[in-house]
């Protein structure tokens, strides 16, 4: 019977989902809820702002990179050059499927173009020019990305070269990887040459057109980066990063069989990314966060946040406010915006922002009546008793004059 009552609620069950159209959107939110299935053998995905690794495959497997070699390379680039700094190439010979942006040897472009050529086009010949430039030759670059991978903290990385040419030497992981991408990520130039669909070389010998190799930039308005990489033994890969509602998510794939499945799995790990995540806004600007008493008197002062803050959390969570620092009372004067406080907002017991709290309107300094609140009512009462006494006098006086009076008038003649 029981079993029977369960398959007559299942099938009522299906009957209304089938006559409600207007609720087909709810299996979509709840199968973006749900960890995508990849053709990518090692994959990643972090929500920086919170730190969450929010899905992981195989993220510490060491595999070969590709390109995506380049990172390192157009970081140490940044970190040792400045933007007008020029860079000369050197001759390369590259094999006919390699990318290139065609420098000729001895030919000087701006650190910045080549940065462009770098990160964009995947340009080979651009990667041997830096390494030859930054490090002398590319050994010695070559032992620069390594050093600089060890103090960066990626203990699965090996470098044998600048470009990502395969070799047993040269690897990764999918953990790693995103941890460089970050690094370069703080690089204001570096995240806006990655967000471009193609770029305008001007320097060098004549003027190139440069198409992104990751091509989600130009068709996924969210997409904004990072780096693409293709060998036969590395498979396709794509470290991307996207933001969409103030939301930031960066995510690695590696090892999958097509351009098209590298950009299918990197979009699939963002929109669970964004499902599971939204920015809540816990201190406004001008908001009233506490009033303080002012030198004794009734009316209160009210104290604001100087700052709106914005927090990425995940969807349910609840954050917390903590006001530090506030003073029992304020005494005048003060300006407005004289800061007496700090508000923090507390996420899993952590400060994972903060503001200082300011007064929101200037305060004049108090009188001499609201400094000294007694004396009003002392006055008040020494009036009247002096008041009081007075009449007494009077009323004494009064009653001695009228009495004198009589006493004259009863004396005999």
């Amino acid at each position: 019977m029981t079993v029977r009552l369960l398959a007559l609620a299942v099938a009522a069950l299906a009957a209304l989902a089938a006559a409600a159209p207007a609720r087909a959107a709810a299996p979509v939110v709840a199968a973006s809820l749900r960890p995508p299935a990849l053709s990518a053998p090692a994959a990643i995905l972090v929500e920086p702002a919170t730190g969450d690794v929010v899905y992981a495959r195989r993220a510490a497997q060491r595999r070969p990179i590709a390109s995506t070699t380049k990172l390192m390379t157009a970081l140490l680039l940044l970190e040792h050059r400045r933007l007008t700094d020029h860079v000369t190439a050197v001759p390369y010979s590259g094999a006919p499927a390699e990318s290139i942006a065609g420098l000729r040897g001895g030919e000087r472009l701006s650190v910045a173009d080549m940065l462009r050529a770098l990160l964009l086009a995947s340009a080979n010949d651009a990667a041997a020019a830096i390494a030859v430039n930054v490090g002398g030759s590319e050994r010695r670059f070559v032992r620069m990305m390594n050093a600089r991978a060890r103090s960066a903290g990626l203990r699965n990385t090996h470098y044998a070269n600048p470009i990502g040419l395969d070799s047993g030497q040269n690897y990764s992981t999918a953990t790693d990887l995103v941890k460089l991408a970050l690094l370069l990520r703080r690089n204001g130039f570096a995240r806006r040459v990655m967000d471009r669909p193609k770029a305008v070389l001007h320097s060098g010998a004549h003027v190139r057109v440069l198409e992104n190799r990751n091509t989600l930039v130009a068709h996924v308005p969210w997409m904004n980066g990072v780096k693409t990489g293709h060998t036969a033994a590395a498979g396709y890969i794509l470290v991307g990063s996207a933001s969409r509602g103030g939301i930031p998510l960066v995510s690695a794939v590696l090892g999958t069989p097509s351009e098209g499945a590298r950009n299918a799995d990197t979009l699939a790990l963002m929109r669970y990314g964004f499902a599971r995540y939204a920015r809540a806004t816990p201190l406004v600007a001008g908001r009233t966060a506490a009033t303080l008493p002012v030198d004794g008197r009734s009316a209160r002062a009210r104290i604001v946040a100087l700052h709106t803050v914005r927090v990425v959390i995940r969807r349910g969570e609840r954050l917390r406010t903590r006001l530090t620092g506030l003073p029992r009372q304020l005494t005048g004067p003060l300006a407005a915006g004289t800061r007496v406080g700090v508000a923090d907002v507390i996420r899993g017991g952590r400060v994972v922002a903060s503001t200082p709290l300011v007064t929101a309107a200037a305060i004049a300094q108090a009188s001499f009546w609201q400094r000294n609140a007694w004396a009003g009512p002392t006055l008040g009462l020494l009036v009247v008793c002096g008041i009081g006494a007075a009449l007494a006098a009077t009323l004494r006086a009064g009653r001695w004059r009228r009495a004198g009076r009589r006493g004259h008038r009863s004396k005999p003649a």
